[in-house]
């Protein structure tokens, strides 16, 4: 099935927080899947079971590091 998400990460506390967040991006975009970054959040589009693998994959290796919150909205019906 394919499936879209909005991502937004918020690196707590960090004095840049780029990096961290293109650290989590490069993740999804080594995975098979369509990312499109916005100025205030990512659309991650592919086959949900890869896309939650790597979801999955993403947030642990940056919250194993940092204080992050993560904001997602999925789901299956939006246009891609």
């Amino acid at each position: 099935m394919i499936t879209s998400i909005e991502l937004s990460l918020y690196p707590l506390g960090e004095a840049s927080i780029g990096p961290i967040i293109d650290e989590f991006i490069g993740v999804l975009e080594g995975a098979d899947l369509t990312v499109t970054m916005g100025q205030m959040s990512t659309i991650v589009t592919g086959d949900s079971s890869k896309l939650f693998t790597a979801l999955e994959k993403a947030y642990t290796m940056v919250a194993e590091k940092y204080g992050i919150v993560l904001v997602c909205k999925i789901s299956n019906a939006c246009p891609v």
